[in-house]
């Protein structure tokens, strides 16, 4: 049984554009599905017909083809009969069908995407703990403003390249006891483009595309670290043939604070006191990422002595819990005493039974019996 024509399987002109093509693929598609029309048999040969016709109309190479050849393209090589007329890759629906039949699909319809691209954003601690709206400008590849993306002067004409037809190939076949083969070299005339231009863009210089700085917004959420990757979708480069743009995938990088560590949603601080406060024991204020709070030092704190403020810490990102604070009090020992202060502390330490003299001769005595023995 012959092909139906493409444009006659979508049911839209020859001349109709690529989103005009999508949009009566993806209505044909919907309404011919296997999935939706389980007791039809006839649905699923309809939709195995809509997506090899809308597979060569939504390429740009494949439709010139088309146009050209119709079914009997000689760029399919052993296509529309295969070796020596047997059954060849149309009498099985076309080449995407044995793809798909053997592969399970994954083949990128329509224009390529966009690249993807990357940014190294560097943020302060408090904006990696709360969040915050960024605005960074980053350099892409977009379709000229001044032509449109065709490449030429606005308000003159972009001819197709009577030499490749608008494929942007030059092809010829030879015909071998094997089948027919097709030489393809980039077209000389159009450069591979498949049009001619005669008046390029004075912008773009006939490209098409240009290199512009665009601002971006970025949405930094709460609970970021260093080395951690957001995604912003579409805002990455332009399609050069019409699809989907790239993603921009930001790189976060938390400068040191001059108070503050942080280890996962947890922060520390050091906290100097004096010896009278750790000895007697005082209410100090501590520097938190929410401001000043007061903290209660017991009386015989001792230098490293850590203390836990619950729920003072970074959040957890995307959650609502938020990990805790944890303040290290370091006892500064007093320098540049005068005598009078000295007279205190000896008569400090007697009271306490200190005697550094005592002391000292005990411990040399205790690393000399260590490192040689009782006798």
């Amino acid at each position: 049984m012959s092909k139906r024509d493409y444009y006659e399987v979508l049911g839209v002109d020859k001349n109709a554009s690529p989103e005009e093509i999508k949009k009566a693929y993806r209505k044909l598609a919907r309404k011919y599905h296997p999935d939706v029309n389980k007791e039809d048999p006839e649905s699923e040969t309809r939709f195995k017909e809509v997506s090899e016709a809308y597979d060569v109309l939504s390429d740009q190479q494949k439709r010139s083809n088309y146009d050209q050849f119709g079914h009997a393209d000689p760029s399919q090589g052993m296509g529309g009969g295969g070796f020596g007329g047997g059954a060849g890759f149309e009498d099985f629906g076309g080449f995407g069908d044995i793809f798909d039949m053997f592969f399970g699909g994954g083949r990128q319809r329509g224009p390529a995407r966009g690249e993807d691209l990357e940014y190294e954003l560097q943020i302060e601690f408090e904006e990696a703990a709360f969040g915050a709206e960024k605005e960074v400008q980053i350099p892409r590849t977009e379709s000229c403003p001044t032509c449109g993306g065709n490449g030429a002067t606005p308000g003159t004409k972009v001819e197709k390249c009577t030499v490749c037809g608008g494929s942007g190939e030059q092809q010829q076949v030879v015909n071998t006891p094997f089948g027919r083969m097709v030489n393809r070299k980039v077209c000389s005339t159009c450069h591979g483009r498949g049009v001619v231009i005669e008046h390029p863009c004075t912008d773009c210089h006939g490209n098409g595309r240009k290199r512009v700085r665009r601002k971006v917004k970025i949405n930094v959420p709460a609970g970021v670290d260093t080395g951690m990757r957001l995604r912003v979708p579409g805002a990455g480069e332009t399609s050069a043939s019409g699809g989907q743009p790239g993603d921009l995938y930001v790189l976060i990088r938390v400068k040191e604070h001059d108070l503050f560590e942080r280890d996962g949603t947890n922060v520390y601080v050091d906290v100097p006191i004096t010896f009278v406060q750790a000895a007697l024991g005082d209410e100090i204020e501590v520097p938190t990422l929410d401001g000043k709070v007061e903290l209660r030092i017991p009386e015989g704190t001792q230098t490293g002595t850590s203390f836990r403020l619950r729920g003072k810490g970074v959040v957890r990102p995307n959650s609502s819990h938020r990990g805790d604070q944890h303040v290290r009090v370091n006892v500064v020992t007093p320098t540049n005493l005068n005598e009078a202060q000295r007279d205190l502390l000896r008569e400090l330490g007697r009271e306490l039974g200190q005697n550094p003299n005592e002391q000292t001769r005990s411990f040399m005595e205790r690393m000399r019996s260590a490192f040689l023995g009782d006798n």
